[in-house]
Formats: C-alpha cells, structure tokens, sequence
C-alpha cells in the first residue's frame, strides 16, 4: 500500500458584521481589527468588503485540533466586536442588506479584483467556508479532486444558510451560489486525467496573463494554490460552530475513503459533471430537504437516507481520523433541518408573532448572533 498521507485540516471561514441595535450590516473599524491581529496574528484578516472578516485556523491533525483553534479565532472577533456594539454572525448571505450600500476594502488584491471583475464583483455580499485537506503527492491530489467532486453537492447541502437576500425569501436554500457563480472559473471542477493536464490547462490562463497564479481559480474543489492541499469551497458558513465541524470531518474523511479505495486500486465511480451539476442544483434550491439523486441506483434518495450511508460509508476513517463523534452527529445534523430551515422558522415565527416584515429580518439576524455564540 501507497504511503498514507497525513489528511491534515484547516478551516477559514468568512463571517459579516452586524450592528447589535439595528442588526444592519457594519464597517469593521480598524481598532477592532488591530486588537484582532494583535491576538491572532496572520490567522485574520480584512475580506473583499468592508463588513467581512475572515479567519484561519492553523494546520491541524484533525478536528479536536482544529475545534480548540476555531473556537479561539469566533471568540476573538465575537469579543473585539462587541466593544463597538457589533456582532459577526458565520452566514453566507445577510437577509436584508443592500449590496449596493457596501464599499471593497481598499487593498491592492481586492482593488486588482474590482477592476477585473467590473460589476459582477459589486454583488459579492456572500462568505463562504473552506476546508482544507492535506495532500503532499500531486498526482494522488488530482485524482482524489476528481473523486470527491461527486460528493460536493452533499456537503453543499448540508451547510446552506443563505435562503434570504435583500429583504426577500430566495426560495433558495444557498442563494450564495447564484451571485458567485457569476465569477468566471466557478463551479464543478473540470476532471483532469493527470497532475500535467492540470498544469497545462491553468498554464495556458497563466501565460497569457489572464490570472497570476491558480488563486484565481475558484471551483467549488481545487488543488490550493498556496498549501499541498485539496481546498473544498463549495460550503455556505455554518452558523453553529459544530455544525462546522462536522463538515470539516465529512470533508477529512471522504479523502480518506476515497485514498483508501485507490490504495487498493479501487475507485470512486466518476460521473458526468452534467449530472453531479444536477445534485449541486438540487443542493442548492432544497438543501436537505428534497434529497439527491442516486446516479447508480436511478433514484432519488431522502437526504435522511443519504446521511446514514455517509456515516456509514467513513466510520472506518473517522475511527483512524479521530472524529467519530462529529461524524456521527451528521444524522441528527440533517434531521433538525439547515440553517436555511432554521432562519425560515424564525422569521415565520416573527411574523405570526405581530412582527412586520422588517422586525422579522431582523429576528433573522439576531438568532443568527446566538448560534454564531454558541459553543464558545
């Protein structure tokens, strides 16, 4: 068997900022941010627009690890903030929020971004979540992205929190994907035969001087352009801390199982991305409510189902990874509904109280401030 890669983790995660009194979105002031990297270093920094944050975790050996750290990075924004009267809330879309009121942190990435990307970059008012998996052979990185594209839209599913925009029900269970995927180089990663193709292809938009290096790229999978890593960016922010967890060990774990196949010269069957297209729609319009579709069955499967094969499926590596409970915890995860359920419920629950339609948005955001607190 092939040596057995170190499947090392890191987490970043982009949170907004919100006014306590208004609930409205905030500038973050740079007092904050100076007592925020004061304390964490490299592991924060500004986001594309004035009102995000963004955070880090070190490179950790599994999710107790990564806990302790991400714990520590919410806890420090959520505490710095709160001396300015603001909260971050972890949410992919605020509800009521004008994009057009927002301004781009003025740095020379974000700035080279707002030129390229004209008036498409004005809508990014999203966050998204990232979770690294550490792969130090290139040839075994490629080949596992072009596995575990097939398991995306589960995990795209399982996080959706981004069911409002502007002060309007999407519908949508992760509208988020609808404003980013108007970025070029978006979406399911093209499958690539071998690590060369890889490079040849994104070698082409490099030479040219289309993009600098791969960190424009943004697929919803992609090898990192900075870290031996295979970068999963297909999540919403999960408001709740475990909730991210749990996302983090099905992340680790999948690449695990999918390694352990390939060790054995198996492998996991590799769709059309057509169809694995349909499932990430399906993802993003239900969450986990509708379920996905089983390409070798023909069937579609109750997301309820789909969990329990999941947990099923890795219990083994979560066993050698450490992270038992966070995986086990996925079914009951699904059945207590996403967060995009949960903010519907709230606001639902806002307006049969005698709420107006404002109040209840507003309702929306301060129960996203408690579930970013809990667990700290």
């Amino acid at each position: 068997m092939a040596s057995e890669p170190d499947f090392t983790i890191g987490i970043e995660e982009e949170y907004l900022l919100v006014d306590r009194d208004t609930m409205a979105l905030a500038e973050a002031p740079e007092a904050m941010m100076e007592v925020c990297r004061a304390e964490l270093g490299e592991q924060v920094s500004p986001e594309f627009l004035q009102c995000q944050v963004e955070i880090g975790t070190t490179v950790c050996a599994g999710v107790t690890e990564a806990r302790a750290d991400l714990k520590r990075l919410r806890a420090c924004i959520a505490d710095a903030a709160s001396t300015h009267n603001l909260a971050p809330i972890a949410v992919s879309c605020h509800p009521f929020a004008d994009w057009k009121d927002q301004h781009h942190t003025d740095k020379e990435r974000y700035n080279d971004l707002r030129r390229a990307l004209a008036g498409v970059a004005k809508r990014m008012l999203i966050c998204g979540m990232h979770v690294h998996v550490g792969i130090a052979e290139e040839r075994t990185r490629i080949d596992l992205v072009n596995q575990l594209t097939y398991f995306l839209p589960h995990l795209l599913a399982m996080s959706a929190s981004s069911p409002f925009w502007q002060g309007f029900d999407t519908g949508l269970s992760s509208y988020r994907l609808t404003v980013f995927d108007n970025l070029p180089r978006t979406g399911l990663p093209p499958y690539f035969a071998s690590w060369d193709e890889y490079q040849n292809t994104v070698g082409v938009l490099i030479d040219l001087d289309v993009i600098e290096d791969t960190s424009k790229i943004w697929w919803d999978l992609r090898p990192s352009a900075r870290f031996p890593t295979i970068e999963a960016r297909i999540c919403d922010v999960a408001p709740r801390l475990e909730d991210t967890l749990s996302l983090a060990a099905v992340t680790q774990c999948l690449t695990r199982m999918l390694w352990r196949l390939s060790a054995k010269n198996q492998r996991w069957r590799i769709y059309d991305r057509f169809l694995v297209a349909e499932n990430r729609w399906r993802a993003q319009r239900f969450g986990t409510a509708e379920g996905l579709i089983d390409f070798g069955r023909r069937d579609i499967v109750p997301f309820a189902e789909l969990a329990g094969e999941v947990v099923e499926l890795l219990a083994e590596d979560a066993g050698v990874l450490r992270c038992t409970p966070e995986l086990e915890r996925v079914p009951a995860m699904v059945a207590a509904g996403t967060s995009a359920d949960r903010q519907r419920q709230v606001h639902a629950a806002a307006l049969a109280a005698g709420a107006g339609e404002a109040e209840a948005l507003r309702a929306v955001v301060a129960h996203l401030i408690e579930e970013y607190r809990e667990g700290l």
